[in-house]
C-alpha cells in the first residue's frame, strides 16, 4: 500500500508529469522543442544550483558525521561497474567496448535523478542529510574510470584516445566542474550566503527542473523507437539492475547512519545512470561503443523507471528498515 501511494505521488508530481508530456509530444510528432542553449542554460542551472546548496548544508558538517556514508557512496562506484561489466559480457553476450561503455554509465550518477528525487522527498517533506550531494560529487568519477580500464588501453588507443584525454575530459567538464565549483563556493560563502542566492537557486529550482525534465522526455521519446533493436537482455539489464543497485544503495545508506531521505537518495544514486559524463568520456576513450545502445539504456529505460517508479520504491524500502 505505501509503495502504490508512493508511485502515484510520483506520477502526479510536475516533474514527472512534464516528463511524460514530452514524451507524448515526441510520439506524437508535435514540433514541440526546447532550444539547445536553453537546454544547456538549464544543464548548468541545476548542476551549480545542487552543488551550491550542497556546499552551503556542508558548512559546520564534521567528517566524522558522515565519513561512513562517503566510504559506502565510493565502494558502490567502484562495485557496480566491476560486476555489471561481467554480467553484460556473460548474460548480456555484449561485446568487451560496448560492456564497458554501459558499465561506465551505470556506475556512474545521474544529477538529475538525484533532483527528482530531492524534490520528491520535499514534497513529503521527509529530511535527508546536509551533505548528500557530496556524495554525487564522489560517485560521478571512479565508475567512469574503472570501467575505462576494464577494456585495456589497447583499445582506448585504437579509438584514437588516450586516457589522459579521458582524464582531462572528466576533470574539465561541466558537471564536475560545477558541482564541484558550486559546494566549494556554498561551503565558502555558508548559509548566510546562500540566503543572498536563494531567491535564483533555492525557489525556482524545481520548476526548472520541470522544464529541464519536459526536454528529458522529449529526447526519451525520440529513443524510444531503439529498444525494438535493444534486445530483451539490454531492456532486463537497464530495469533490473537498477532497482538491484537501488535497494543495496538504500541498505548500505541505512548501515553507516542515514535517515529515511539519505537512504533513499543514496539509493536513488547508486540506481542511476549518467547521462551527462558518462558519453561524454566514453565518447573520447571507446569511440567503437553504440550510443544506440548506451544511450537507449540510460536514458529511454533507466531514466524513466527511476523517476516514476524506482524512487518511491528506494522510498518505502527505506521505511520499512528497522530503527
Amino acid at each position: 500500500m505505501v509503495i502504490f501511494e508512493s508511485v502515484i505521488l510520483s506520477l502526479l508530481s510536475p516533474m514527472v508529469l512534464a516528463f511524460l508530456l514530452g514524451v507524448v509530444a515526441s510520439l506524437i510528432r508535435s514540433d514541440l522543442k526546447i532550444p539547445p542553449e536553453i537546454y544547456t542554460a538549464m544543464t548548468i542551472y541545476l548542476l551549480f544550483a545542487i552543488g551550491l546548496k550542497g556546499g552551503a548544508k556542508l558548512d559546520g558538517v564534521a567528517f566524522a558525521d558522515f565519513w561512513k556514508p562517503l566510504t559506502a557512496a565510493l565502494l558502490l562506484s567502484l562495485a557496480i561497474p566491476l560486476w555489471s561489466y561481467a554480467i553484460l559480457r556473460k548474460f548480456g553476450r555484449f561485446d568487451g567496448v560496448n560492456a564497458a561503455a554501459l558499465a561506465a554509465h551505470y556506475g556512474s550518477v545521474s544529477a538529475v535523478t538525484f533532483g527528482e528525487a530531492m524534490a520528491f522527498l520535499q514534497i513529503l517533506k521527509v529530511p535527508y542529510e546536509s551533505y548528500v550531494a557530496a556524495l554525487l560529487a564522489v560517485m560521478e568519477i571512479p565508475a567512469i574510470i574503472l570501467a575505462i580500464f576494464l577494456v585495456g588501453k589497447t583499445t582506448i588507443a585504437a579509438g584514437g584516445g588516450s586516457m589522459r584525454q579521458v582524464l582531462r575530459e572528466l576533470l574539465t567538464g561541466k558537471s564536475i566542474v560545477l558541482l564541484a565549483g558550486g559546494m566549494a563556493i556554498g561551503l565558502l560563502a555558508g548559509s548566510k550566503g546562500a540566503e543572498q542566492v536563494a531567491p535564483l537557486f533555492d525557489h525556482p529550482f524545481r520548476g526548472v527542473l520541470t522544464l529541464f525534465l519536459l526536454e528529458v522526455g522529449l529526447v526519451t521519446g525520440r529513443r524510444l523507437g531503439d529498444l525494438k533493436q535493444a534486445g530483451w537482455r539490454l531492456i532486463v539489464f537497464a530495469t533490473v539492475m537498477p532497482l538491484l543497485h537501488g535497494i543495496l544503495g538504500v541498505w548500505l545508506g541505512h548501515l553507516s547512519g542515514m535517515g529515511i531521505g539519505g537512504a533513499t537518495i543514496l539509493g536513488t544514486l547508486a540506481s542511476s545512470a549518467s547521462y551527462i559524463a558518462a558519453p561524454a568520456a566514453v565518447r573520447i576513450a571507446l569511440p567503437a561503443a553504440s550510443p544506440a545502445i548506451y544511450l537507449t539504456a540510460s536514458l529511454a529505460i533507466t531514466f524513466p523507471f527511476n523517476v516514476i517508479l524506482g524512487i518511491p520504491i528506494y522510498y518505502t524500502f527505506a521505511s520499512w528498515l528497522p530503527g
